[in-house]
């Protein structure tokens, strides 16, 4: 799954920005957060997962691991 077009496709859905994403981030988490450093950090690929975790949980989404068998 490629992060970043994932989560460009919650902010479209929402109407919301990377800004406004990293304002709810700054809120929940009390790290400050900015639309560039997720953008950036995306482009990069260092987001960690209790990040992406964060994100999904701003867009009502709950993350699951499964087992390849």
């Amino acid at each position: 799954m490629n992060l970043r077009a994932q989560i460009n496709y919650w902010l479209s859905l929402n109407q919301m920005t990377y800004n406004k994403l990293a304002d709810k981030m700054t809120k929940i988490s009390g790290k400050k957060y900015t639309g560039g450093g997720i953008n950036a950090k995306l482009v990069r690929g260092t987001l960690t997962f209790k990040e992406f975790e964060l994100i999904a949980k701003i867009f009502n989404n709950k993350l699951e691991l499964k087992e390849i068998k």
